[in-house]
């Protein structure tokens, strides 16, 4: 009994480590057939509705599935990373101008430019995840992300530790990034928003019914509330796909 679990573990973490290897290598492609810029966006996009389809269970042909998304949601996708490039290239820019200065003010200049930097690499991690399961105008998911963010500081904590040691991680060793690192990342941020996402759906979904039954039960008159000793039924609510997070 203890060998068959064993053996299942292990077949399904080497099996898991082959996907990991193989959606890098498809991000890296597909980026490299969007010219680098315009590739990575849509990439990344096919790449977490992948990685969110596995966490759910699903199973999917990873090629043909990732060429699928990566077209489908090129012009969406773009519309999405190409702002969040601009504004990491100007704060990279920012912060080598103003960081050889010895004044006061190009140094508060570029502290504020590394604080930016690190709240933007914050946003950026549940951006993609957020994507691949909400359903939102394209000028909302920055917005909606940048809240996320600030009200769930202790999972932006861990992603950019994530982030930074992924970093790290490949450039103590180069050879990693062809193989596994772009991959690794894209799976535990992935992996971790949707359970991000999903306590805070049904803790939102917690909260609406708790004040829909208080709402309820203020607006019954007094005597339905004390002179039969009956609990009228509540109606049962309707969450709709794609609903905005808290």
């Amino acid at each position: 009994m203890l060998a068959g679990t064993f053996s299942a573990r292990a077949y399904s973490f080497f099996d898991t480590l082959l996907w990991i290897a193989c959606l890098n290598l498809l991000w890296v492609v597909f980026t490299l057939l969007g010219l680098g810029v315009l590739g990575a966006g849509p990439a990344t996009a096919a790449a977490q509705i992948l990685v969110r389809r596995r966490a759910q269970g699903g199973a999917a042909p990873l090629l043909r599935t990732f060429a699928t998304e990566y077209f489908k949601n090129f012009l969406r996708a773009n519309a999405l990373a190409l702002p969040v490039m601009i504004v990491a290239l100007a704060l990279a820019m920012n912060w080598n101008y103003f960081a050889g200065a010895g004044d006061l003010v190009s140094q508060l200049i570029a502290a504020g430019s590394f604080v930016g930097a690190i709240f933007l690499a914050g946003v950026v991690c549940y951006l993609f995840p957020m994507y691949a399961r909400y359903e939102l105008p394209v000028g909302q998911y920055l917005m909606m992300c940048s809240r996320f963010a600030v009200r769930h500081l202790a999972g932006t904590v861990i992603l950019l530790f994530i982030s930074a040691a992924a970093v790290y991680a490949s450039r103590a060793l180069p050879g990693l990034i062809p193989f596994f690192s772009i991959g690794v990342w894209l799976f535990v941020t992935g992996w971790l928003c949707d359970r991000f996402f999903t306590a805070n759906d049904e803790s939102l979904e917690a909260l609406a019914a708790l004040q829909e039954g208080t709402a309820q039960e203020q607006a019954l008159p007094e005597t339905s509330r004390h002179g039969a000793g009956r609990t009228p039924a509540r109606p049962a609510r309707t969450v709709g796909r794609g609903a905005p997070v808290g």
